[in-house]
């Protein structure tokens, strides 16, 4: 059994910070999924074509620890998992629609990119 990667230190400013917790660009994606609603682990891994099981457990772990996701485990047979977002995780709504705002606002190649 390998042990896990030790967490990095959160840097003090606040967009290097949201850059270490949102590392990667799978990251932003996943709290895009969970921004709909609690999912179980094949509806994330569905709804993000190309993302291996090791990257989706490693960040939903991630936010596990920072408190963005609730993991909660339902004692069925087989056993149930569902994942979502904490009022914390919640508050990157905003973040990710303002981020979506500005890139839909950004010229496609050859368009006049003058303001």
């Amino acid at each position: 059994m390998t042990e896990p990667e030790p967490e990095p230190c959160l840097p003090e400013c606040g967009v290097a910070r949201f850059l270490t917790l949102l590392n990667g660009p799978w990251a932003t994606l996943i709290v895009r999924e969970l921004l709909h609603g609690p999912l179980r682990f094949n509806q994330l891994r569905d709804a993000l074509p190309g993302i291996s099981p090791h990257t989706l457990t490693s960040r939903l772990r991630q936010f596990e620890r920072h408190g963005i996701v609730i993991r909660t485990t339902y004692a069925e047979i087989p056993p149930r998992v569902v994942y979502e977002l904490t009022p914390l995780g919640e508050g990157l709504r905003d973040v990710l629609e303002a981020m979506g705002t500005w890139a839909m606002a950004v010229p496609g190649p050859g368009a006049d990119a003058t303001v």
